[in-house]
């Protein structure tokens, strides 16, 4: 009876370990101004995986955009532009392409002649993550991995001008 009792027990411990991790939820972060912005890992234009740790220490900018985004269009000079001031001052622009084929952004940015880095969301899993709704939606991330600022539309001039200040280390 006693062996009974035992075995019992321990099949109903092994059963609520094994029910509470199937159940099991992962956390997730949002990613909203005043959060951590959730670190992720793509590969970029020369198939180089980067991940946003890889730039701790550094003011990022993220910008979601997609090459059919007229909005994204008229940003990436002022982008290009800002890379060119910035890139030494310790901050770092990220444009991350979302879930477009690898050959059709290689051709868009060789066309548009911009330098600054290009990571490649082929799955749209860093979309998801970043909870963006629409093209292009942008994140100033201080050099604490902190979110700062997300603007949801296109930039001005002066908005990348304003998020940049609040980012740079």
């Amino acid at each position: 009876m006693i062996h009974f009792v035992i075995t019992s027990v321990l099949l109903a411990a092994i059963g609520y370990v094994l029910y509470s991790k199937l159940y099991e939820t992962e956390e997730v972060i949002a990613a909203k101004v005043g959060n951590a912005a959730p670190d992720f890992m793509l590969k970029n234009l020369h198939g180089t995986e980067q991940t946003l740790s890889d730039f701790r220490g550094k003011g990022v900018f993220i910008n979601f955009w997609a090459t059919y985004c007229p909005s994204c269009e008229k940003e990436m000079p002022y982008l290009e532009k800002a890379y060119q001031q910035y890139k030494e001052k310790g901050i770092e622009i990220l444009a991350i392409n979302a879930a477009e084929p690898t050959r059709l952004v290689h051709q868009y940015i060789a066309r548009k002649k911009v330098t600054f880095p290009i990571l490649l969301d082929r799955d749209g899993l860093v979309v998801e993550q970043y909870q963006v709704q629409n093209l292009p939606t942008t994140f100033f991330i201080n050099s604490k991995g902190e979110i700062v600022d997300k603007v949801s539309g296109e930039l001005t001039k002066e908005k990348i001008e304003e998020g940049l200040k609040l980012i740079k280390p």
